[in-house]
């Protein structure tokens, strides 16, 4: 796809002044020189031109905000001056896998006052001797070549930092449901236990009652019966001994 067709699709209906971020990777321009952007990307932050068969920066527009630029695995061999021109504001710039071949060409870099990230990863001139120390030593603003800095530590990736952070919470956030989660479900099982024994010993007390009333009541029942019967002996004693009156009073006679 050609650049001017494809930034005019990146473009979403928004107008150039709305854009602050630009990606155009991996697509083609005709005759190696920037194509479809122009003055009016005024807001325009972040420009991404990888791999796009740039060999010259004559026709970049004025970006006064352009913060980053990515220009890697293209053919540009020089002009660099343009961006001190162009984009006096850059911090971060990507030439890796360009055909940036002697420190001179890099020269020019030196007017990029906020220049604090600067990649040539692949580039023939990173073949020179002392290549590293020299480059330093021409641009003194720049703190990271090739991901690293002077004493080689590595470039601090703050996005990702915060992307990992973010991460990190949200896996807290996570286990802190996690760890939360069984919790309470451990507290309901444990009132489902409590609940559990508090009904099977209401039962077994409600049971215990029912068969000490059943036994309370058999033996009710038990006394009334007994009462009967020694109510009826008293009763059949005392008939008896009526019935041994009446003889007497008749033997009397």
């Amino acid at each position: 796809m050609e650049m001017e067709k494809r930034i005019s699709l990146e473009l979403r209906n928004k107008t150039p002044a709305e854009v602050a971020e630009l990606v155009v990777d991996n697509c083609r321009s005709s005759d190696g020189e920037v194509e479809g952007l122009s003055d009016d990307y005024k807001e325009l932050e972040f420009l991404s031109m990888v791999n796009v068969g740039l060999t010259s920066l004559a026709k970049l527009p004025s970006l006064p905000k352009l913060l980053k630029l990515e220009i890697s695995d293209n053919m540009i061999v020089g002009g660099l001056d343009q961006l001190s021109e162009k984009c006096p504001n850059l911090t971060y710039l990507n030439l890796s896998g360009n055909k940036i071949k002697e420190l001179s060409t890099v020269k020019p870099l030196k007017n990029l006052k906020n220049l604090k990230s600067l990649d040539l990863y692949s580039c023939e001139i990173t073949t020179l001797e002392d290549y590293r120390e020299s480059v330093f030593e021409l641009l003194p603003q720049v703190t990271f070549l090739d991901g690293y800095d002077h004493e080689d530590n590595e470039v601090p990736d703050s996005e990702a930092d915060d992307d990992d952070n973010e991460g990190l919470d949200s896996e807290a956030d996570d286990d802190d449901e996690h760890t939360a989660g069984p919790t309470r479900d451990g507290d309901d099982d444990d009132e489902d236990d409590e609940g559990s024994e508090g009904e099977e010993v209401g039962l077994s007390y409600l049971m215990k009652d029912g068969i000490q009333d059943e036994e309370d009541d058999d033996d009710y029942v038990e006394e009334e019966e007994e009462d009967d019967g020694v109510g009826v002996q008293g009763e059949k004693r005392k008939r008896d001994a009526e019935d041994e009156g009446d003889d007497s009073d008749g033997d009397d006679d």
